[in-house]
């Protein structure tokens, strides 16, 4: 009976020894495994963040731009402000008085939407600045001082005007030293020679050039 009785603790004793390294197996497999899966899980990561993220829908975006009057031009303007002071550099008052009111006239027709959006205001300024010289102008014939008083005005106006919207043509930005007891005044000529349009022939040639357009 003691026979029996140790052989099942032997036998007990080696069952149990062969189990045990089975279960540590178990849990080496497990742990690797374990360890298998987490150093696969970085290299997912890393695929798919290395994937161009887009951060928005890639359609063509067509850009809208505003369409720009381009059918405004100053060179009737300038055509008749020209005029005007050509009269006066001829001491013709009646001569500038008809260009002062075809001046005035011309600045009236002119379609304010055909002039681009950003220059309106702008434009808008210097022409109402330039309708009151004008229309003084051609209001006054017989009064050439008075006239020539209002070119001071008109022709820096006017200057203005092609430094906004440019010309066409070569002008000449003039100056007299002279005019206005020593102020000064400037006018606008189509030609390089000086013909001063506030003295006429008393003081033709007085002044210079100052700018080009």
């Amino acid at each position: 009976m003691k026979h029996i009785i140790v052989s099942i603790i032997i036998l007990t004793a080696v069952i149990s020894c062969k189990q045990s390294p089975n279960k540590n197996n178990e849990v080496k497999i497990q742990d690797s495994t374990s360890i298998s899966e987490t150093k696969t899980s970085p290299s997912h990561d890393s695929a798919v963040s290395a994937e161009p993220v887009i951060a928005h829908d890639q359609k063509t975006e067509t850009v809208k731009t505003e369409t720009q009057p381009q059918n405004f031009s100053i060179e009737p303007i300038v055509k008749d402000y020209l005029a005007l002071k050509n009269a006066l550099v001829a001491d013709n008052d009646k001569g500038a008085a008809n260009a002062g009111k075809k001046l005035l006239s011309t600045l009236k027709n002119v379609d304010v939407k055909s002039i681009p959006s950003s220059k309106q205001k702008e434009y808008q300024e210097i022409a109402d600045n330039i309708k009151e010289n004008a229309e003084h102008i051609g209001d006054n014939a017989g009064k050439i001082d008075h006239q020539r008083e209002h070119l001071a005005s008109l022709s820096k106006d006017v200057s203005d005007l092609i430094a906004l919207f440019g010309s066409s043509q070569k002008l000449y930005q003039d100056h007299c030293p002279m005019y206005n007891d020593g102020k000064g005044a400037v006018w606008i000529s189509e030609t390089k020679d000086i013909k001063n349009p506030y003295y006429g022939n008393q003081m033709l040639n007085c002044g210079s050039v100052k700018k080009e357009f």
